[in-house]
């Protein structure tokens, strides 16, 4: 069973302080939503982002839904080997299961992720829900999961040989790896702080949805 999670992801809605900007209105209003509902994106909220504390990590929810739909689609996941977690860059954390069939359609895929900020559960009603949000930081959540081993993925890491790595993986009881759904940037100190290890799987940057697919092929693998 590997937990993969998805740390500091660019996933939050619009915060208090650029909420008022025309750029957030006029695209809240054109949503039939309040400022505070609708997901920061930095196609539509660009000029709006200028004043935010570290804008170029923020603000990007097409990369979490590419990630999202490479872990759900996997046949790792299929056949009952992976969990999956989503730590925001707000602080929240998500509970994916791996049941969730997610639109395909990035604007549905934001939709529902508004969704899901608004009423903290998709869907609102179940009593056994597909996908849960609350204000969880990156620590609480290993408590959580009480992973043997944390590794990370990042171009910033030491290089490694992914075979060797996933092998390494598979003889851990219940390991943990972190991939950063944000656009740019090495990991925040306070995420570094609770990993074992960070490693670089391609001499070049790679995005986060490729590392996703290659990491999951690799841990599939029998050998």
């Amino acid at each position: 069973m590997l937990n993969l999670v998805f740390v500091e992801a660019a996933l939050e809605t619009v915060p208090e302080s650029i909420q008022n900007h025309t750029a957030v209105v006029k695209n809240a209003e054109r949503s039939g939503k309040k400022p505070v509902e609708v997901l920061l994106d930095r196609s539509l909220h660009h000029a709006a982002m200028k004043s935010l504390p570290k804008a170029e990590k923020r603000g990007r929810p097409d990369i979490l839904h590419f990630c999202l739909l490479e872990a759900l689609g996997s046949p790792l996941n299929m056949e009952g080997g992976l969990r999956i977690w989503v730590n925001t860059f707000g602080g929240y954390t998500i509970s994916v299961s791996p049941k969730v069939r997610l639109p395909r359609d990035c604007n549905r895929f934001k939709g529902l992720m508004e969704q899901l900020f608004k009423f903290r559960r998709v869907p609102p009603e179940s009593s056994e829900p597909l996908l849960t949000v609350e204000e969880m930081g990156l620590q609480e959540l290993i408590k959580a999961m009480r992973p043997d081993k944390v590794i990370a993925l990042s171009s910033h890491g030491k290089r490694v040989n992914l075979v060797d790595l996933c092998n390494s993986l598979k003889r851990v009881e219940n390991p943990a790896a972190f991939i950063g759904a944000y656009p740019t940037g090495p990991f925040e100190e306070g995420t570094l702080s609770l990993v074992d290890e960070v490693f670089s799987i391609y001499p070049l940057s790679l995005e986060a949805w490729v590392v996703t697919s290659r990491l999951i092929y690799q841990f599939e693998r029998k050998n």
